[in-house]
Order: structure tokens, then sequence, then C-alpha cells
């Protein structure tokens, strides 16, 4: 436990270099971060999948840089056909008619929520009085829906390329008797030594890449779309397999692909397009500077983005203290709303309660931050994620990890007591099993 006198100084050293923020409702909020304006890449995370004031924050931090410093998209922790169906929407698409309802699969309160919702509905007002080309897309990073992915691919195929969605049907119908449950199909390659789908989804996605002088000239978003469905497959493919291995595989093909599936936006925009990241802080904060990194050799989006893009590159962590969280007992299990515990004795969260600061801003970065608060903030101590899944009894063993604040994030977010989620009236089901740490 960390001695009183200890917490007391590095408490101190927090509030007097915490940046006070207004309520989340006060216009004024999100001026603070017009520091980070300049960025090409701005992660925004969060300590919780079901945390409102995340969601606000960042929905508000958002506005700002798209309305005031030309950000050009927004790429969030979710599956990309389901991002896709709100991306046509925000941009006043059409819908194409293989796409299935956006965020049915657990955990649905993760992006159907009332605070979510009004983001999306802001973002579709913004980009109505604005020329198609000037219009901010919205997308996802993550690979878990392959079945959707695999039916937007034959789709696309299906009205541009009959022969070739033939062949697509083909490839693809090795995933059939997993496609539901695709971590079974991890299992079974294990048992028998070898991916056997591995080389018709590699197939398809090399074919779609060739034919993009024949597809891409007429509709580029959707061949795009296309291409980063098949991507999501074959990587899909290759993680479920990872995932019966007992090592950080899984973990990096993950955040790999999320990393790579920025990067091809950022190319497809061009050299001005400026991107916004909502993320959980275990993919957002530098996990070189973590547990995870240090003792398990896993990577993450926050490093990756910050090894390709260096100083344009901007991580925010978020943080909270107690309150409530909408989250789940086990994985498929219903969400309930739970009471956080408060932070442990020993964590940053503790010290960053105790300044007595309800709601700041900390700028870590070095030209900004005095070198007697990052040298205390550098100092590995634990910190909480919570995901989807939450375990209050067991909270130390299941939610907290060693990590340096300091170095993992350029800037710390904190909200003292926060709630939980609204989440909205929505069908749900059952999705794969997540990775550790329960569910992030």
């Amino acid at each position: 436990m960390m001695p009183v006198d200890n917490l007391t100084r590095l408490a101190d050293l927090v509030a007097e270099a915490a940046e006070p923020l207004p309520n989340l409702d006060d216009p004024s909020f999100a001026g603070a971060f017009d520091r980070f304006g300049d960025a090409r890449v701005v992660c925004l995370g969060e300590a919780s999948h079901g945390t409102s004031e995340f969601y606000r924050a960042r929905a508000a931090i958002t506005r700002r840089l798209i309305e005031q410093h030309g950000f050009t998209l927004v790429a969030v922790e979710a599956d990309w056909p389901d991002a896709a169906v709100l991306d046509r929407f925000v941009r006043d698409k059409p819908r194409v008619p293989e796409a299935a309802p956006a965020f049915t699969r657990f955990p649905t309160w993760m992006w159907r929520n009332e605070e979510f919702a009004a983001f999306i509905g802001w973002l579709r007002e913004h980009n109505h009085t604005r020329a198609e080309a000037e219009r901010v897309s919205f997308h996802g990073l993550d690979l878990y829906n392959m079945s959707a992915s695999v039916a937007a691919v034959i789709g696309y195929l299906d009205r541009i390329d009959p022969a070739t969605a033939a062949d697509a049907r083909k490839l693809y119908g090795c995933l059939k008797p997993w496609k539901e449950q695709p971590e079974v199909y991890g299992h079974v390659a294990k048992s028998e030594g070898y991916g056997r789908c591995e080389a018709g989804v590699v197939q398809m996605l090399r074919t779609l890449i060739e034919r993009e002088p024949f597809y891409a000239p007429d509709d580029p978003d959707s061949f795009l779309d296309a291409v980063q469905n098949a991507r999501l497959v074959a990587n899909g493919e290759a993680y479920y397999r990872a995932m019966y291995y007992g090592s950080a595989a899984s973990w990096n093909l993950r955040d790999e692909h999320m990393a790579d599936t920025l990067d091809v936006l950022l190319q497809r925009k061009g050299p001005a397009a400026k991107a916004v990241i909502w993320a959980h802080n275990s993919h957002i904060g530098d996990a070189r500077f973590t547990d995870m990194g240090q003792s398990r050799d896993e990577l993450n989006l926050g490093q990756l983005v910050r090894e390709r893009y260096g100083d344009t590159a901007c991580l925010i962590g978020f943080g909270t203290h107690a309150g409530s969280v909408a989250a789940a007992d086990d994985w498929d299990a219903p969400m309930k709303i739970k009471a956080v515990n408060p932070s442990h004795s020993d964590s940053f969260e503790r010290i960053l309660h105790e300044s007595g600061v309800e709601r700041f801003l900390l700028d870590l970065r070095e030209e900004v931050a005095t070198d007697q608060l990052r040298e205390a903030l550098l100092e590995e101590r634990l910190e909480r994620y919570i995901g989807v899944i939450y375990r209050p009894d067991t909270e130390r063993w299941s939610h907290y990890s060693e990590a340096s604040l300091a170095a993992q994030f350029d800037a710390f977010v904190w909200f003292d007591t926060t709630k939980a989620v609204t989440a909205t009236a929505g069908p749900e089901q059952a999705g794969p099993d997540d990775t550790w740490p329960f569910g992030l």
C-alpha cells in the first residue's frame, strides 16, 4: 500500500498540473483539446466500455476536432461491416441490401446507447450541409464479425461481377460450418495442425486487390468496403486460429489489423486526411509501457500509431475513481448496471482521485508537464481496465495491471465519479469470445 505521505505528495503534484474542465454540456469543454488539433491521428481512450462520461467527452472532443481542425474520419473499436452501416447513414449513402442491422451482437450496449446515438445524429447533420467529398466518414477497426463481412463481399461482387461472386461463395464456403461460432474453427484448426480455410480467404482478398483498376473507378467507396471486409475475413481466420496457441499472437493480430485498417483509410483519403480513434485504454495506451507489452510481448494500436505516425500522433487516456458502469458478469450474459469499486490504494486512479479535482485534463507531454510530475507518473503502478465484463469481487486480479501512465499517454482526462451509459433497445445475438482482459 502506498504510504500516506507519498500519496499526498503525488496527489499535490497532480492537483498543481491538472487543468479543471467545465461540465460536459459546456461548449467550452472541448476547447481545452485545441492543443491537439495539429495532430494527424488523435486516439481517445476509455477506462471501460460502459461509462457515459467517456462517450460524451469523446463526442465533444471529436466534434471540436472536426469543426475547428479539419479532421476527416472517425474510426472506432467496432467491426467494419457494422460501422459501415452507420457510415452510409452519416454520409447519406444508400444502404446495401446484404447489410444486416448494426451492432446486434454482444455487447450491444457498447454502441447501442443514447450517448453514442447522439454523436451519430450530430455527425449526420454536420455532413448534411457539405459536399459529398467533404463529408466525415465513420469506420470500424475491429475484426470479429466475419459472417457479415463474408456477406458484404459476396453481395458487392453479385452486383458488379457475378462470376467472381460465384468463386467467392466457393472459397468462403469452407467457413460455413463455423459461420456463427468462428472460435470453434480455431479449435478445429489447432487439432488438425493447419488452417483449412486460410488459402481460400487469402486468395479472395488477393483477387479483389488485383481487380481494383476494374472495380474501383465507378464507386471507390464500395470497393474499399469490399476489400476491407475481405481483409477482415482473412485476418479473422488467422485470429481465431491464433487464439488456441496460448500466446500474444491473437491479441497482436487484432491490433495490427486495427492499425493497418487505419493506414488504409488515411492513404485512401489522401495526405490531408486526419483521424479520430475511439478505443479502450488497453488499445490506446502504448503497450511498450505496460505489463502487457513488457511481460506478455503484446503490442497494441497506440504503440503502432506512435511508431508509424511519430509526433503527429496523440494518445489520450480516460479514467475514473468510482460510480457505476454498464457491464456483464460473463461473455454473452445480460448487461447490468454495476457499482464501480473505489480505486485501489496503489493505483494511478487513487492518486488522481486524491488530487481533489473533480474533472480535469492532465497534459503529460515532455514540453508541457513538469519534470517532477512526469517522474512521478512514469513510475509503474496499478492501472484499472474494465471491459464489457466487470467482476468487482476479484477486481484487483481481474481488472488491474502494471503500467506507466506518463509513458503510455500524451494526456489523460479524469472524471472522479462516473455513471453507466444509457443502453437503447435492440436485438442481441451471441458474439464470439473476446480476448484478455475480459472483453477489451
